[in-house]
């Protein structure tokens, strides 16, 4: 609550929206856009690691996948990249055979420490790498969440060329409920039984099926908790 007390609401980059719907409204609009852009590495990513040790021997946030990863891989996913920007047909099982069998092959490249949002490890010696994102992620950087993806592969696969590792994009709830998500705009790049999960997809495998349900909970006991003193911040600007 301590940036809720503190926090200023930003007007004059939108007037005509401040003059439209007045300081109140935008206030409360400033401050929802605020969370939402906090929410991934604040909120998501702390619970996300947190229900997840409770069901698997090892889960870690901003876990460092390493650092090199080789030409032939690169060269590899770039091919896979022009092959779905013309056909559309992505299956991520056969493109992770494709980079493994290259995974060591041709110069080291070193890069940038890389790290991913969440890894997990599960019992049966299966590797998952989480890409947490908005709930509803611009379509025009598809590719480049694709080419994200693969690389997590090629760089864990660098250094463990045996692990079974997977890696997904991850959206916390569905913007569109009660309506199912319009998982068609990712459609043709993203393998979407492979490479997505959405709300309880998502929850419900780090922590088990109904979690889901018991966190929008937990998070509306903290609402009715918190309703006060965010009614006290926001009765400044009536």
């Amino acid at each position: 609550m301590e940036k809720l007390r503190n926090y200023r609401p930003e007007t004059n980059n939108m007037p005509f929206h401040y003059r439209l719907l007045g300081q109140d409204r935008m206030a409360l609009f400033s401050f929802i856009h605020s969370l939402n852009t906090t929410f991934g590495t604040s909120i998501f990513e702390p619970i996300a690691e947190i229900l997840a040790r409770f069901n698997y021997p090892f889960a870690e946030k901003q876990y460092v996948v390493g650092n090199s990863i080789s030409q032939d891989a690169l060269n590899v996913i770039q091919d896979i990249i022009n092959e779905l920007s013309t056909t559309g047909n992505p299956n991520k099982v056969n493109e992770i055979i494709r980079i493994r069998n290259v995974c060591q092959r041709g110069n080291q490249n070193n890069l940038r420490t890389v790290k991913v949002d969440l890894c997990i490890h599960d019992t049966n010696g299966n590797i998952y790498f989480f890409d947490i994102k908005t709930a509803k992620p611009n379509i025009s950087n598809f590719k480049d969440f694709k080419r994200t993806l693969l690389e997590w592969i090629a760089i864990y696969l660098f250094e463990h060329p045996e692990a079974n590792v997977h890696s997904y994009i991850a959206i916390p709830y569905n913007p569109y409920e009660p309506n199912p998500y319009e998982r068609w705009t990712l459609r043709g790049m993203l393998d979407l039984n492979n490479e997505l999960m959405v709300a309880e997809e998502f929850w419900d495998f780090l922590g088990g099926e109904g979690v889901y349900s018991e966190l929008l909970d937990c998070f509306e006991e903290v609402g009715i908790e918190l309703r006060p003193e965010i009614d006290g911040y926001f009765s400044r600007f009536n």
